[in-house]
């Protein structure tokens, strides 16, 4: 990883984009939280494809003070932190969680996880779940217009073909992705991420707001907010 990488997504420092983006999304998960605690006395979230790292953002003392419990889903094996109080993990498919019934949850969500769940289909049926599952979520996505593909890291990555992109990662490693050895794992890997526009995300979730989180006045990613009062747009820069 390069220096400019990980000046980018290194969530592990604070001085980096990618954790100086997720503290500011707080002034939108935050409110959601209080409003929970309000109306219940406690607040149950729901986190598809989370990690405890994430929630550290957040001090295990206001965690507390709103009886805040956090049930991480992830795929088998995907979740490798120690987990212990406020966290409960549980192994899923974000797309199809049968184990949980309807309005389980206070609040439903998800950082960076939609690009990654598969095609069309599987967006649905993943954004399916988060509105069922509670009456506010937040769900986070990188915004395709945006030009700098956050998970290759290279500059206008996104927008070239598929067959351009499967190439170019077996010529080289991109950000994440060391060089691949085959077709097979650099199709795989340039499949794995699918990012959305702000259409795609209103379609997916058309009773939230859709903030759009700007870095440099460019659009970086997409928010999805529902509150149970009904959230107005927004937007926030780095």
């Amino acid at each position: 990883m390069t220096s400019v990488t990980k000046s980018l997504t290194d969530y592990g420092d604070p001085r980096s984009v990618g954790s100086r983006l997720r503290a500011r999304r707080l002034a939108f998960l935050t409110p959601l939280i209080e409003d929970a605690f309000r109306e219940n006395g406690a607040v149950r979230i729901l986190d598809m494809g989370g990690t405890t790292t994430y929630w550290r953002l957040l001090s295990p003392d206001y965690l507390a003070s709103r009886a805040v419990t956090i049930t991480l889903v992830n795929l088998p094996g995907e979740l490798r932190d120690t987990v212990d109080s406020p966290f409960h993990v549980v192994e899923g498919d974000g797309c199809n969680l049968p184990m949980f019934r309807d309005n389980s949850f206070d609040l439903v969500h998800s950082n960076s996880v939609l690009e990654h769940v598969g095609d069309w289909n599987r967006m649905k049926a993943f954004a399916h779940e988060v509105k069922r599952l509670a009456p506010r979520y937040f769900v986070q996505t990188p915004n395709f217009w945006f030009p700098i593909e956050p998970h290759f890291m290279c500059p206008f990555f996104h927008w070239l073909p598929e067959p351009t992109r499967v190439w170019l990662l077996m010529m080289t490693g991109l950000g994440h992705y060391g060089r691949a050895q085959s077709v097979d794992a650099a199709a795989t890997a340039v499949q794995g991420a699918r990012l959305l526009n702000r259409s795609m995300m209103a379609s997916l979730f058309p009773d939230a707001a859709i903030v759009k989180e700007r870095v440099a006045l460019l659009p970086k990613s997409l928010m999805a907010i529902r509150d149970v009062r009904g959230t107005s747009h927004a937007t926030v820069r780095a």
